[in-house]
């Protein structure tokens, strides 16, 4: 089981990452964080994709849809944002937000590390 410190190095260590957040969104505050810019404010970013995650839970509610959201990717000219909510007992309630790259990172690779990790969080 991984901490919170070692989640978001794991997190960074993925090609091309910018910024790692493990977020609550419930409170929409990030937990901890690490990269991120002036461009790149990663408590902005937490409050902002919750939201994001909250609007998405809400509307598979109201179309009765009974899965799991894997991931939710916001792709911008330069840049990949994806947002994992996780879905174990230990992590329930929180989301894994990394930036990428777009230049530098594989997103098919980030996705999988992101899978993996998520799978072994324990905050």
């Amino acid at each position: 089981m991984a901490n919170l410190d070692l989640t978001l190095k794991d997190m960074m260590a993925v090609d091309g990452a910018v910024g790692a957040a493990v977020v609550d969104y419930d409170s929409g505050m990030a937990l901890g964080h690490l990269g991120g810019s002036k461009a790149l404010d990663l408590q902005v970013a937490a409050a902002g994709n919750t939201e994001v995650v909250r609007a998405k839970i809400r509307t598979m509610e109201q179309l009765r849809i009974k899965e799991d959201i894997e991931d939710i990717l916001i792709s911008l000219s330069t840049q990949y944002h994806v947002i994992r909510p996780v879905s174990g007992r230990k992590g329930k309630g929180l989301f894994l937000y990394l930036a990428l790259d777009r230049g530098r990172a594989n997103l098919a690779l980030a996705r999988h590390r992101l899978r993996d990790i998520e799978e072994n969080i324990e905050v």
